[in-house]
Protein backbone atom coordinates (compact mmCIF):
# COMPACT_ATOMS: atom_id res chain seq x y z
CA UNK A 1 0.00 0.00 0.00
CA UNK A 2 1.54 3.20 -0.67
CA UNK A 3 -0.10 6.21 1.70
CA UNK A 4 1.99 9.53 2.02
CA UNK A 5 5.10 10.00 3.09
CA UNK A 6 5.42 13.81 3.64
CA UNK A 7 8.78 13.66 6.02
CA UNK A 8 10.39 11.81 2.89
CA UNK A 9 10.07 14.91 0.60
CA UNK A 10 12.27 17.79 1.40
CA UNK A 11 10.10 19.97 -0.74
CA UNK A 12 7.50 19.46 2.14
CA UNK A 13 6.10 22.47 3.83
CA UNK A 14 5.46 20.76 6.82
CA UNK A 15 8.68 18.95 7.04
CA UNK A 16 10.85 21.63 8.97
CA UNK A 17 8.22 21.78 11.88
CA UNK A 18 7.48 18.38 11.91
CA UNK A 19 11.40 17.41 12.43
CA UNK A 20 11.73 20.11 14.77
CA UNK A 21 8.93 18.67 16.83
CA UNK A 22 10.65 15.52 16.91
CA UNK A 23 13.92 16.90 17.29
CA UNK A 24 12.59 18.82 20.33
CA UNK A 25 10.63 15.16 22.12
CA UNK A 26 14.16 13.68 21.70
CA UNK A 27 16.15 16.33 23.80
CA UNK A 28 13.41 16.40 26.54
CA UNK A 29 14.05 12.49 26.71
CA UNK A 30 10.08 11.67 26.04
CA UNK A 31 11.16 10.06 22.93
CA UNK A 32 13.81 7.35 22.77
CA UNK A 33 12.36 4.19 20.90
CA UNK A 34 13.51 4.80 17.35
CA UNK A 35 10.09 3.17 16.12
CA UNK A 36 8.06 5.97 17.73
CA UNK A 37 10.51 9.02 16.12
CA UNK A 38 9.72 7.44 12.67
CA UNK A 39 5.74 7.54 13.75
CA UNK A 40 6.05 11.01 14.81
CA UNK A 41 7.90 11.79 11.53
CA UNK A 42 5.28 10.23 9.25
CA UNK A 43 2.01 10.73 10.58
CA UNK A 44 0.96 14.40 9.33
CA UNK A 45 -0.30 16.04 12.33
CA UNK A 46 -1.29 18.74 10.61
CA UNK A 47 -3.90 17.37 9.15
CA UNK A 48 -5.57 16.47 12.53
CA UNK A 49 -5.57 20.50 13.47
CA UNK A 50 -6.64 21.97 10.32
CA UNK A 51 -7.94 25.02 11.88
CA UNK A 52 -4.62 26.24 13.32
CA UNK A 53 -1.41 27.37 11.53
CA UNK A 54 0.76 24.54 9.90
CA UNK A 55 3.47 25.28 12.44
CA UNK A 56 1.12 25.00 15.70
CA UNK A 57 -0.30 21.62 14.72
CA UNK A 58 3.73 20.50 15.47
CA UNK A 59 4.36 22.75 18.55
CA UNK A 60 5.39 21.02 21.56
CA UNK A 61 3.02 23.39 24.28
CA UNK A 62 -0.17 22.85 22.64
CA UNK A 63 -3.04 20.53 22.39
CA UNK A 64 -4.60 19.11 19.31
CA UNK A 65 -7.22 17.17 20.03
CA UNK A 66 -9.56 17.07 23.52
CA UNK A 67 -8.09 13.77 24.73
CA UNK A 68 -4.98 15.99 26.14
CA UNK A 69 -4.65 19.24 27.75
CA UNK A 70 -1.99 21.81 28.65
CA UNK A 71 0.53 21.01 31.33
CA UNK A 72 -0.36 23.13 34.04
CA UNK A 73 2.84 23.38 36.14
CA UNK A 74 6.47 23.55 35.26
CA UNK A 75 7.59 19.99 34.66
CA UNK A 76 4.41 18.91 33.03
CA UNK A 77 4.05 17.59 29.85
CA UNK A 78 2.15 19.16 27.08
CA UNK A 79 -0.13 17.18 24.90
CA UNK A 80 2.60 16.72 22.57
CA UNK A 81 4.55 15.02 24.76
CA UNK A 82 1.75 13.29 26.84
CA UNK A 83 1.00 11.35 23.47
CA UNK A 84 5.25 10.64 22.94
CA UNK A 85 4.99 9.33 26.59
CA UNK A 86 1.96 7.26 25.88
CA UNK A 87 3.31 5.54 23.19
CA UNK A 88 6.55 4.73 24.33
CA UNK A 89 4.97 3.49 27.70
CA UNK A 90 2.95 1.15 25.17
CA UNK A 91 5.94 -0.93 23.77
CA UNK A 92 3.70 -1.61 20.21
CA UNK A 93 5.26 -3.75 17.83
CA UNK A 94 4.40 -4.04 14.18
CA UNK A 95 1.74 -6.88 13.22
CA UNK A 96 0.17 -5.96 16.44
CA UNK A 97 -3.47 -5.54 17.21
CA UNK A 98 -4.64 -2.20 19.11
CA UNK A 99 -8.04 -0.98 20.93
CA UNK A 100 -8.00 2.66 21.37
CA UNK A 101 -10.40 4.06 23.74
CA UNK A 102 -10.45 7.48 22.43
CA UNK A 103 -9.97 8.66 19.03
CA UNK A 104 -7.71 11.26 16.88
CA UNK A 105 -4.12 11.84 15.70
CA UNK A 106 -3.13 8.73 18.31
CA UNK A 107 -4.57 6.72 16.25
CA UNK A 108 -2.69 7.31 13.46
CA UNK A 109 0.64 7.04 15.29
CA UNK A 110 -0.55 3.79 16.29
CA UNK A 111 -1.64 2.39 12.69
CA UNK A 112 1.93 3.84 11.54
CA UNK A 113 3.40 1.38 14.19
CA UNK A 114 1.31 -1.44 13.70
CA UNK A 115 2.06 -1.37 9.91
CA UNK A 116 0.07 -2.70 7.27
CA UNK A 117 0.10 -5.90 8.96
CA UNK A 118 -1.13 -4.79 12.21
CA UNK A 119 -4.72 -3.69 13.34
CA UNK A 120 -5.99 -0.40 14.87
CA UNK A 121 -9.80 -0.22 16.11
CA UNK A 122 -10.47 2.68 17.91
CA UNK A 123 -13.90 3.32 19.87
CA UNK A 124 -15.32 6.63 20.85
CA UNK A 125 -18.83 7.78 21.92
CA UNK A 126 -18.73 10.75 20.61
CA UNK A 127 -19.39 10.60 17.00
CA UNK A 128 -18.17 14.24 15.72
CA UNK A 129 -14.85 12.98 16.82
CA UNK A 130 -15.42 9.41 14.91
CA UNK A 131 -16.10 10.94 11.57
CA UNK A 132 -13.46 13.42 11.99
CA UNK A 133 -11.23 11.08 12.99
CA UNK A 134 -12.41 8.63 9.99
CA UNK A 135 -11.67 11.56 7.53
CA UNK A 136 -8.47 12.28 8.35
CA UNK A 137 -6.74 9.19 8.89
CA UNK A 138 -8.24 8.55 5.42
CA UNK A 139 -6.77 11.72 4.16
CA UNK A 140 -3.35 10.85 6.01
CA UNK A 141 -3.19 7.19 4.19
CA UNK A 142 -4.14 4.62 6.83
CA UNK A 143 -6.34 1.60 5.77
CA UNK A 144 -5.77 -0.26 8.34
CA UNK A 145 -8.02 1.88 11.46
CA UNK A 146 -11.54 0.75 12.11
CA UNK A 147 -13.42 3.38 14.25
CA UNK A 148 -16.75 2.81 16.34
CA UNK A 149 -18.89 4.84 17.98
CA UNK A 150 -19.65 3.49 21.15
CA UNK A 151 -18.85 4.32 24.93
CA UNK A 152 -15.11 3.42 25.72
CA UNK A 153 -16.35 0.96 28.47
CA UNK A 154 -17.42 -1.21 26.38
CA UNK A 155 -14.35 -2.08 24.22
CA UNK A 156 -14.65 -3.59 20.82
CA UNK A 157 -15.43 -7.17 21.93
CA UNK A 158 -16.26 -7.92 18.21
CA UNK A 159 -12.88 -7.50 17.34
CA UNK A 160 -10.55 -8.55 20.18
CA UNK A 161 -8.41 -10.23 21.11
CA UNK A 162 -6.41 -6.97 21.27
CA UNK A 163 -2.17 -7.17 21.99
CA UNK A 164 -2.97 -3.78 23.71
CA UNK A 165 -5.40 -1.74 25.08
CA UNK A 166 -4.59 1.59 24.90
CA UNK A 167 -6.73 4.68 26.65
CA UNK A 168 -6.25 8.22 25.76
CA UNK A 169 -8.45 9.87 28.11
CA UNK A 170 -7.97 9.83 32.02
CA UNK A 171 -9.63 7.32 33.30
CA UNK A 172 -10.64 6.45 36.79
CA UNK A 173 -11.72 3.16 36.18
CA UNK A 174 -10.65 0.34 34.41
CA UNK A 175 -13.82 -2.32 33.23
CA UNK A 176 -13.48 -5.68 33.36
CA UNK A 177 -14.47 -5.68 29.22
CA UNK A 178 -10.75 -4.07 28.73
CA UNK A 179 -9.62 -7.05 30.23
CA UNK A 180 -11.22 -9.43 29.18
CA UNK A 181 -10.76 -8.25 25.18
CA UNK A 182 -6.74 -8.91 25.92
CA UNK A 183 -4.63 -11.44 24.54
CA UNK A 184 -3.57 -13.96 27.27
CA UNK A 185 0.30 -11.39 26.97
CA UNK A 186 -1.26 -8.55 26.25
CA UNK A 187 -1.59 -5.18 28.26
CA UNK A 188 -3.57 -2.69 29.30
CA UNK A 189 -1.82 1.24 29.08
CA UNK A 190 -3.92 3.90 30.49
CA UNK A 191 -3.82 7.39 32.05
CA UNK A 192 -5.33 6.18 35.65
CA UNK A 193 -6.70 8.60 37.96
CA UNK A 194 -5.11 7.94 41.70
CA UNK A 195 -6.80 10.14 44.47
CA UNK A 196 -6.57 13.43 41.60
CA UNK A 197 -3.51 12.84 40.01
CA UNK A 198 -3.42 10.77 36.68
CA UNK A 199 -0.63 7.87 36.49
CA UNK A 200 0.07 6.45 32.87
CA UNK A 201 0.14 2.96 34.25
CA UNK A 202 1.46 -0.08 31.69
CA UNK A 203 -1.15 -2.99 33.09
CA UNK A 204 -0.24 -6.75 32.84
CA UNK A 205 -1.96 -9.68 34.45
CA UNK A 206 -0.27 -11.81 37.09
CA UNK A 207 -2.44 -14.27 38.73
CA UNK A 208 -6.23 -12.93 39.18
CA UNK A 209 -5.01 -9.14 39.35
CA UNK A 210 -3.08 -6.73 37.14
CA UNK A 211 0.47 -5.20 38.03
CA UNK A 212 1.97 -1.80 36.65
CA UNK A 213 4.80 -2.70 34.93
CA UNK A 214 5.61 1.22 34.44
CA UNK A 215 3.90 3.74 35.86
CA UNK A 216 4.51 8.15 35.02
CA UNK A 217 2.39 11.15 37.02
CA UNK A 218 0.74 12.61 33.67
CA UNK A 219 -2.24 15.11 32.96
CA UNK A 220 -5.05 13.74 30.53
CA UNK A 221 -8.72 15.05 29.96
CA UNK A 222 -11.26 12.53 31.57
CA UNK A 223 -12.70 10.07 30.03
CA UNK A 224 -16.56 10.45 29.03
CA UNK A 225 -18.85 7.71 29.56
CA UNK A 226 -19.54 5.42 32.33
CA UNK A 227 -15.91 4.85 32.67
CA UNK A 228 -16.10 8.76 33.07
CA UNK A 229 -14.34 10.31 36.84
CA UNK A 230 -16.62 11.41 39.59
CA UNK A 231 -15.00 13.91 41.42
CA UNK A 232 -16.29 16.55 43.68
CA UNK A 233 -15.45 20.91 43.50
CA UNK A 234 -15.52 23.06 46.63
CA UNK A 235 -14.86 26.45 45.68
CA UNK A 236 -13.76 29.03 48.77
CA UNK A 237 -12.98 32.49 49.01
CA UNK A 238 -15.63 33.60 46.16
CA UNK A 239 -14.77 30.99 43.79
CA UNK A 240 -10.71 32.71 44.25
CA UNK A 241 -9.63 28.94 45.42
CA UNK A 242 -11.15 25.65 44.26
CA UNK A 243 -10.68 22.17 46.21
CA UNK A 244 -10.73 19.30 44.00
CA UNK A 245 -11.81 16.12 45.68
CA UNK A 246 -11.67 12.28 43.77
CA UNK A 247 -14.71 10.39 44.70
CA UNK A 248 -14.38 11.83 48.42
CA UNK A 249 -16.67 14.03 49.98
CA UNK A 250 -15.50 16.88 51.20
CA UNK A 251 -16.51 17.99 55.08
CA UNK A 252 -17.64 20.94 56.38
CA UNK A 253 -16.98 23.15 53.54
CA UNK A 254 -18.27 26.25 55.80
CA UNK A 255 -15.49 25.82 58.50
CA UNK A 256 -12.99 25.41 55.19
CA UNK A 257 -13.90 28.43 53.72
CA UNK A 258 -13.88 30.13 57.64
CA UNK A 259 -10.49 28.32 58.11
CA UNK A 260 -8.80 30.74 55.10
CA UNK A 261 -9.89 34.18 57.27
CA UNK A 262 -7.35 32.58 60.36
CA UNK A 263 -3.36 33.70 59.67
CA UNK A 264 -1.41 31.31 58.26
CA UNK A 265 0.96 28.51 59.75
CA UNK A 266 3.94 27.61 58.14
CA UNK A 267 5.72 24.45 58.23
CA UNK A 268 9.23 23.97 55.88
CA UNK A 269 10.59 20.40 55.76
CA UNK A 270 14.67 21.10 54.97
CA UNK A 271 13.89 19.41 51.30
CA UNK A 272 15.18 21.34 48.69
CA UNK A 273 14.95 20.57 44.74
CA UNK A 274 16.12 22.89 41.91
CA UNK A 275 13.68 25.14 40.02
CA UNK A 276 11.78 24.03 36.88
CA UNK A 277 12.29 20.57 38.18
CA UNK A 278 9.79 18.09 38.46
CA UNK A 279 8.37 16.52 41.50
CA UNK A 280 5.35 14.28 40.60
CA UNK A 281 6.36 11.17 42.60
CA UNK A 282 6.19 13.50 46.23
CA UNK A 283 2.57 14.29 44.88
CA UNK A 284 1.73 10.75 44.42
CA UNK A 285 3.26 10.25 47.77
CA UNK A 286 1.04 12.98 49.51
CA UNK A 287 -2.17 11.56 47.68
CA UNK A 288 -1.48 7.86 49.18
CA UNK A 289 -0.42 9.09 52.42
CA UNK A 290 -2.85 11.87 53.14
CA UNK A 291 -6.11 11.93 54.54
CA UNK A 292 -8.40 14.35 53.03
CA UNK A 293 -5.90 14.61 50.15
CA UNK A 294 -7.43 16.80 47.11
CA UNK A 295 -5.57 19.58 44.67
CA UNK A 296 -6.38 23.20 45.25
CA UNK A 297 -6.27 25.72 42.36
CA UNK A 298 -6.17 29.34 42.69
CA UNK A 299 -8.42 31.45 39.85
CA UNK A 300 -6.18 33.89 37.78
CA UNK A 301 -9.20 36.26 37.31
CA UNK A 302 -9.75 36.53 41.23
CA UNK A 303 -6.56 35.68 42.92
CA UNK A 304 -6.13 37.83 45.75
CA UNK A 305 -2.32 36.83 46.83
CA UNK A 306 -4.08 35.08 49.83
CA UNK A 307 -3.02 31.84 49.22
CA UNK A 308 0.65 31.38 47.55
CA UNK A 309 0.74 27.01 47.05
CA UNK A 310 3.41 25.28 45.18
CA UNK A 311 1.80 26.06 42.11
CA UNK A 312 -1.58 27.54 41.49
CA UNK A 313 -3.13 24.78 39.74
CA UNK A 314 -3.62 21.28 41.15
CA UNK A 315 -1.80 21.31 43.94
CA UNK A 316 -0.94 18.78 46.72
CA UNK A 317 -3.51 19.42 49.71
CA UNK A 318 -4.90 17.85 52.67
CA UNK A 319 -8.33 19.22 53.73
CA UNK A 320 -10.51 17.81 57.29
CA UNK A 321 -12.28 19.39 60.54
CA UNK A 322 -9.19 20.66 61.85
CA UNK A 323 -8.50 23.30 58.76
CA UNK A 324 -6.65 23.06 54.95
CA UNK A 325 -2.86 22.90 54.25
CA UNK A 326 -1.57 22.49 50.54
CA UNK A 327 2.10 22.22 49.70
CA UNK A 328 3.90 25.50 49.24
CA UNK A 329 7.64 26.56 48.14
CA UNK A 330 9.91 28.85 49.91
CA UNK A 331 12.74 30.06 46.95
CA UNK A 332 15.65 30.99 47.29
CA UNK A 333 17.90 31.67 43.95
CA UNK A 334 17.51 28.93 41.52
CA UNK A 335 16.68 26.46 44.39
CA UNK A 336 13.22 26.23 46.37
CA UNK A 337 12.29 24.55 50.00
CA UNK A 338 9.39 22.11 50.08
CA UNK A 339 6.80 23.08 52.98
CA UNK A 340 2.98 23.97 53.91
CA UNK A 341 1.24 26.25 54.65
CA UNK A 342 -1.80 25.58 56.40
CA UNK A 343 -5.38 27.86 57.99
CA UNK A 344 -7.55 26.87 60.47
CA UNK A 345 -7.99 25.46 64.14
CA UNK A 346 -5.76 23.04 63.79
CA UNK A 347 -3.55 24.60 61.50
CA UNK A 348 0.15 23.63 63.08
CA UNK A 349 -0.75 20.13 63.44
CA UNK A 350 -1.87 20.04 59.89
CA UNK A 351 1.09 21.75 58.55
CA UNK A 352 3.61 19.63 60.41
CA UNK A 353 2.14 16.66 59.01
CA UNK A 354 2.14 17.40 55.51
CA UNK A 355 6.33 18.96 56.13
CA UNK A 356 6.60 15.54 57.65
CA UNK A 357 5.60 13.66 54.88
CA UNK A 358 8.01 15.47 52.45
CA UNK A 359 10.97 14.62 54.76
CA UNK A 360 9.79 10.92 54.62
CA UNK A 361 9.18 11.22 50.76
CA UNK A 362 13.03 12.81 50.99
CA UNK A 363 14.67 10.19 53.46
CA UNK A 364 12.96 6.84 51.77
CA UNK A 365 11.86 7.38 48.49
CA UNK A 366 13.23 10.39 46.49
CA UNK A 367 14.81 8.63 43.50
CA UNK A 368 13.61 5.29 44.10
CA UNK A 369 11.40 2.96 42.31
CA UNK A 370 8.43 4.46 43.58
CA UNK A 371 5.05 2.76 44.38
CA UNK A 372 3.88 -0.69 43.65
CA UNK A 373 0.51 -0.25 41.85
CA UNK A 374 -2.02 -3.20 41.34
CA UNK A 375 -5.98 -3.63 40.38
CA UNK A 376 -7.35 -6.05 41.98
CA UNK A 377 -11.48 -6.97 41.21
CA UNK A 378 -14.14 -4.98 43.02
CA UNK A 379 -14.95 -8.50 44.89
CA UNK A 380 -11.85 -8.80 46.32
CA UNK A 381 -12.79 -6.40 48.96
CA UNK A 382 -16.13 -3.89 49.42
CA UNK A 383 -14.46 -2.22 52.45
CA UNK A 384 -11.65 -2.25 54.87
CA UNK A 385 -13.20 -4.91 57.04
CA UNK A 386 -13.24 -7.89 54.34
CA UNK A 387 -9.97 -6.47 52.32
CA UNK A 388 -7.51 -9.34 53.32
CA UNK A 389 -6.75 -10.03 49.88
CA UNK A 390 -5.61 -6.04 49.12
CA UNK A 391 -1.95 -5.74 50.11
CA UNK A 392 -1.22 -2.99 52.51
CA UNK A 393 -0.82 0.91 51.76
CA UNK A 394 -3.71 3.06 50.15
CA UNK A 395 -6.56 1.40 48.48
CA UNK A 396 -9.00 3.47 45.89
CA UNK A 397 -12.15 1.79 45.51
CA UNK A 398 -14.00 1.85 42.37
CA UNK A 399 -17.08 0.35 40.73
CA UNK A 400 -15.13 -2.56 38.94
CA UNK A 401 -11.64 -2.73 40.79
CA UNK A 402 -9.98 -1.68 43.64
CA UNK A 403 -6.47 -0.12 42.87
CA UNK A 404 -3.89 -0.86 45.62
CA UNK A 405 -0.71 1.90 45.71
CA UNK A 406 1.72 0.59 47.83
CA UNK A 407 5.35 1.94 48.38
CA UNK A 408 8.30 -0.41 49.56
CA UNK A 409 9.29 -0.67 53.14
CA UNK A 410 12.49 1.21 53.97
CA UNK A 411 15.35 -0.85 55.51
CA UNK A 412 18.75 0.22 56.82
CA UNK A 413 20.30 2.00 59.56
CA UNK A 414 17.83 5.11 61.51
CA UNK A 415 14.70 3.61 59.91
CA UNK A 416 11.49 3.86 61.81
CA UNK A 417 8.16 2.28 60.24
CA UNK A 418 6.16 4.44 59.85
CA UNK A 419 1.92 3.11 60.52
CA UNK A 420 1.07 4.00 57.16
CA UNK A 421 3.67 1.04 55.40
CA UNK A 422 1.57 -1.86 57.37
CA UNK A 423 -1.81 -0.06 57.42
CA UNK A 424 -4.64 -1.20 54.99
CA UNK A 425 -6.42 2.68 54.13
CA UNK A 426 -9.42 2.85 51.66
CA UNK A 427 -10.47 6.14 50.00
Amino acid sequence: MSRPRPTDVDASPAAPPRAAMVDGLRDLGDIRDPRVAAAFFRVPRHLFAPDEPLEAGYALDRPVDRHFSRVRTAGRASATRLEAMLLEQAGVERGMRCLEIGAGYTTALLAELVGEEGEVVAVDADPDVVDRTARRVAAAGYRQVTLCRADGEDGAPEHAPFDRVIVTSGACDVPPTWIDQLTDDGAIVVPLRIRGLTCGLVLEREDDHLVARSAQVWGFVPLRGAAACAEHLVTLGGREIALRFDGERPGDTEMLAAALDAPRVEAWSGVRIGLGKPFELLELWLASVLDGFCLLSVNPTRDSGRVDPAHRVACPAMAGAGGLAHLALRRTGPIAEFGAHAYGPDAARLAEELAEQVQVWDRYHRGGPGPRITVHPAGDAAGPTDAGRLPDGRVIARRHVRVAVRWPSPTGPGFVPHPWYDTLHVG
